[in-house]
């Protein structure tokens, strides 16, 4: 009698088999060895009632939820893929212009500081490097420190191992990021009494992005400065004597960097903090908004998908 149910089963129901069960089936080993477990209840089902073509939608559909929730074949991937590193360049101003003492300046940017590192550092090879910025901000790297605390695969332990193993690297991770956490301070803090605080030139900071950004690392900005380009020669920019009038001016002097001496510079979607020393009381003087606005519309032309104020 089962020979004749599976017989007359697959006669009627032919004509509504999907066509992707037939692909499911063809590549999901899981899914056959399911339907061949439940053949016998669903012969005997189909035995009481005859009504084969809405009987066996109703059973597909059934089948299919199974599948889609259980099957391997339509989950993701379970193992743990780790996310590419982070690297995250920090660009001090270490210029006249720029007093990191002043009491604003100094809680504004060691908060910034802090909060980078506890958000950025998370498993092994993310790297925080410090550059000083003045007349040469290339050549400034004063700190370059790389986490080795490597995040444990917990997936195959049980809830006690997984907890243990947690808190042990959650444990060596936060010491590492104290490690950075005060070497980046201890940067903050230093005083540039030499001739190169009398120009800043933030450009030569773009190079040192798009090196970062080639070597394929999620990378990730911050400068921590006026922003105030002030450097003499053919072709460069000196706000402090030449400011940008308006935004419209701003934005037609950033396109012309960005396609003339800047063009070899691509930032490959770095993701970028400016971050002032300004109270939010400073005139348009002090915190010039159209300086902002050249160097947003610079770096965006360059490369940047997200450029922001802090």
């Amino acid at each position: 009698m089962a020979v004749a149910l599976k017989k007359n089963l697959l006669t009627n129901c032919k004509p509504i088999f999907p066509s992707f069960w037939s692909n499911i089936l063809a590549v999901c080993p899981f899914c056959v060895g399911y339907l061949k477990s439940i053949s016998p209840i669903l012969l005997l089902i189909f035995a009481n009632n005859m009504n084969f073509p809405s009987l066996f939608r109703a059973c597909s559909l059934l089948f299919l939820g199974f599948a889609l929730t259980h099957c391997s074949f339509f989950e993701k991937d379970k193992k743990t893929i780790a996310d590419a590193p982070t690297h995250t360049l920090v660009f001090i101003d270490k210029t006249q212009s720029v007093n990191v003492n002043r009491a604003f300046v100094n809680d504004k940017y060691k908060q910034v500081l802090n909060d980078l590192v506890e958000q950025n550092i998370r498993q092994k090879g993310d790297k925080l490097e410090v550059y000083f910025i003045h007349e040469n901000t290339q050549k400034g790297r004063a700190m370059s420190l790389t986490c080795r605390t490597e995040v444990e695969n917990t997936e195959a332990m049980n809830a006690t191992d997984r907890e243990a193993a947690q808190t042990s690297s959650d444990m060596l991770l936060q010491r590492e990021r104290m490690i950075f956490l005060r070497q980046a301070m201890a940067k903050l803090g230093v005083q540039n009494v030499g001739s190169s605080q009398q120009y800043t030139d933030i450009w030569a900071s773009l190079p040192v992005i798009a090196s970062a950004a080639e070597a394929g690392a999620e990378v990730k900005v911050y400068y921590l400065s006026d922003m105030i380009e002030s450097m003499r020669g053919p072709q460069r920019r000196d706000f402090h004597t030449k400011a940008p009038q308006d935004n419209a001016q701003a934005e037609t002097w950033a396109k012309a960097d960005a396609k003339g001496s800047l063009k070899n510079y691509a930032l490959g979607g770095a993701d970028i903090k400016i971050v002032l020393p300004f109270e939010p009381t400073s005139s348009t003087k002090e915190n010039n908004p159209t300086v902002t606005t050249y160097w947003t519309t610079l770096l965006q032309e360059l490369g940047a998908v997200g450029v922001e104020e802090l």
